[in-house]
């Protein structure tokens, strides 16, 4: 199991995030499920409101090479471990890599993220185009 911690950020900081948190957690996530792919590996997500962000953990199933989907629900991968997953990089570049691809498509398809967050950033330090 790979965990992802990420966040996007607010068009308007501090647009009444308390006042909406919980509705706007649950919208969040109900937006990542409702678009998520077998092949992101999704397992459970959670979201967090700030004033000038939202913050998700995001629960990906880790790739295992000799899976022929890619994904597997065995411990024997770790994501910290940098063994190389199914697609050649290490599992935990990889688990960022599905969980921008996610969100990105998330955030493009969603009414209510669209209007109040940013799209999301590229994760530093990785290559998610040859996904």
């Amino acid at each position: 199991m790979d965990i992802v911690y990420a966040s996007l950020k607010r068009r308007w900081p501090g647009d009444a995030a308390e006042a909406v948190g919980a509705a706007e957690a649950a919208a969040a996530v109900d937006a990542l499920w409702a678009h998520a792919e077998p092949a992101d590996g999704l397992q459970h997500a959670s979201a967090q409101p700030a004033d000038d962000r939202i913050d998700f953990l995001l629960y990906l199933l880790s790739r295992d090479s000799s899976d022929s989907s890619g994904l597997s629900d065995s411990s024997g991968s770790s994501g910290s471990s940098g063994s190389p997953g199914s697609s050649g990089r290490p599992d935990r570049v990889d688990a960022v890599c599905r969980a921008h691809s996610l969100i990105a498509r998330s955030h493009r398809t969603s009414p209510m993220l669209l209007r109040c967050y940013l799209p999301p950033e590229p994760p530093e330090a990785t290559d998610c185009t040859d996904r």
